[in-house]
C-alpha cells in the first residue's frame, strides 16, 4: 500500500525544476497526489513536453509510485 503520506505532501517534494513546478501550479496540481493519479497522456494535454514529464516520472519513481496510480 502507498504511504498516504508522500501523496499529501506539496510537490515541491518531488525536487522538480521550478518550469515543471511552476507549470503544475498554474494548472492546480498541487499535492503529489494530484499528479499520482494523472497519465501521460493528460500532461501532454496540458502542455508539458517529453522530458518534462520524463523528469516527473523519474522523480514519483524515487518515492516509489508512478503515473495513473502505479506503485512499486
Amino acid at each position: 500500500m502507498v504511504c498516504t503520506m508522500i501523496l499529501e505532501k506539496n510537490i515541491e517534494e518531488l525536487q522538480l525544476n521550478n518550469k515543471i513546478i511552476n507549470k503544475l501550479k498554474e494548472k492546480d496540481i498541487r499535492i503529489i497526489k494530484d499528479l499520482w493519479k494523472m497519465k501521460r497522456k493528460e500532461l501532454k494535454q496540458l502542455g508539458f513536453s517529453d522530458s518534462e514529464i520524463s523528469q516527473i516520472i523519474i522523480k514519483l519513481q524515487l518515492h516509489a509510485i508512478d503515473l495513473n496510480k502505479r506503485v512499486y
